[in-house]
């Protein structure tokens, strides 16, 4: 029997804090010192880097939900100051420092490694069709040292989750920069707002609204409508729904196990961000 759909989002909030941790200050400063201009150098190289030297198209078309022209800023560029083999060891080192960092004593106890060992087992046995970016970091070396290891499970179950939840927006026909508005619009903020794009011209944000609201997901003030609601909704339930197979290698009891040993790392990571 497939695991319950909520123990399945429960894992994604508890991966999220612990992969996104390659976003943070330690790698960023990993990767300025070996001649990135910027946060967003970093960003891009790390994170395409299992795609080879795959184009900005490409990346553009895998990442999903960049503005038009965002990825071409920084690819290929950054392949003129590292390789993308120099860029993963450099995104693994930072996010490994950075995770310890976080946890303190907890990196070094043997729930930690139990996790690692139970998540890393779901994150490779995960099905890799149509699934491009997880599957350019299943090709990688999994790390031995037990944080940099639960760093790599994380990230893998993470990508793995993302390349379903693009899937999921294609399916229901939204685009990028759209999912980011009605995400916006779900928190009760406006598009202009929202972090991930509110740096994006007014028009262009204006447009995506309207057009949003011309399938009629968003109503006259701005706000989401039941249809958007529930279009939001079909959406990341079909996420989840595409991210169980993920987990079918453990049982019910090593689930469980899991999701517990994660809790506290999690906390405590989302805690040191605060």
């Amino acid at each position: 029997m497939p695991h319950p759909q909520v123990k399945i989002h429960r894992m994604f909030e508890l991966v999220e804090p612990i992969a996104t941790v390659t976003f943070s200050e330690a790698p960023n400063e990993a990767f300025l010192a070996v001649g990135m201009r910027n946060y967003w150098d970093g960003y891009f190289a790390g994170r395409a880097a299992p795609l080879g030297t795959a184009p900005a198209e490409v990346v553009h078309a895998v990442f999903y939900n960049f503005a038009d022209g965002e990825v071409a800023r920084h690819i290929p560029w950054v392949w003129g100051k590292i390789t993308p083999r120099e860029a993963i060891a450099v995104r693994e080192r930072g996010s490994a420092t950075a995770l310890r960092q976080m946890l303190g004593e907890l990196a070094a106890s043997p729930t930690l490694v139990r996790a690692a060992d139970l998540a890393t087992r779901a994150a490779v046995s995960a099905p890799s069709e149509g699934r491009v970016l997880y599957a350019g970091l299943r090709a990688l070396d999994v790390p031995e040292e037990p944080v940099a290891r639960l760093w790599h499970a994380a990230t893998l179950l993470r990508e793995h989750r993302g390349d379903g939840h693009n899937a999921a927006l294609l399916a229901h026909g939204i685009g990028g920069t759209e999912s980011h508005v009605l995400l916006a619009l779900s928190m009760g903020m406006r598009a202009e707002e929202f972090g991930r794009i509110h740096h994006l011209p007014k028009t262009r944000l204006a447009a995506v609204v309207d057009g949003l609201r011309g399938r009629g997901l968003v109503n006259a003030a701005g706000g989401l409508t039941h249809a958007g609601r529930e279009t939001r909704q079909r959406i990341e339930s079909l996420t989840d729904e595409l991210a169980i197979p993920a987990y079918d290698v453990l049982s019910a009891d090593e689930l469980d196990e899991l999701i517990a040993g994660l809790d506290p790392i999690a906390a405590a990571v989302r805690a040191a961000g605060d």
